[in-house]
């Protein structure tokens, strides 16, 4: 069996305007290299009523093997943060034939950790998931949350209802096709 071995390179991460559902102040723009445009994914999981998972933007919008995709993902700030959460990333094959990567990470490149979010704030997380070469992969499934280092507990999803999750606190943030570059 193959084995999925996905790298993720850590980029920045800072607190930004909420990005605009108006089309002309969008940060989506076609992948240079590629030219496939990039993929804007609303979310709206609410992790404890602390954090939300507001969107992800994923450029290019298909992954090709050998080649990255960024991903940033921006989350709005409910309440006050006491303790500095890790945000976790899983990458699984959409089949469920290569092995899952942890892409855990501390948010914003560990430049702005959770304890000192507040309220109101939204916080930009980038970071990059390379796909190997020679992995026959039809896409990626991309799972997250937040959570404590010390105890390892997630924070919880408020809102199953609403959000597709594992029911284990792992919400499917986006799926993201796999295939050659666009010619």
């Amino acid at each position: 069996m193959s084995r999925l071995i996905i790298a993720a390179l850590l980029l920045s991460g800072c607190i930004v305007p909420a990005p605009s559902n108006e089309p002309s102040q969008q940060p989506v723009r076609a992948a240079a290299a590629s030219n496939v445009p990039a993929m804007q994914v609303p979310n709206g999981a609410n992790l404890g009523d602390k954090i939300e998972i507001t969107q992800l933007i994923i450029s290019p919008g298909r992954a090709t093997p050998g080649d990255s995709v960024k991903v940033s993902a921006f989350y709005r700030v409910l309440d006050d943060v006491q303790i500095d959460y890790m945000v976790f990333v899983h990458v699984e094959d959409v089949d469920g034939h290569a092995d899952r990567l942890n892409v855990d990470h501390a948010p914003a490149n560990g430049q702005n950790p959770t304890s000192h979010w507040k309220k109101g704030d939204v916080i930009k997380d980038d970071f990059q998931i390379y796909v190997p070469p020679n992995v026959p992969l039809r896409g990626l499934n991309v799972l997250m949350g937040f959570w404590d280092p010390k105890t390892d507990a997630r924070l919880p999803l408020r809102n199953p209802d609403k959000i597709r999750s594992d029911n284990n606190n792992r919400i499917l943030v986006a799926q993201i096709p796999v295939g050659p570059a666009a010619q």
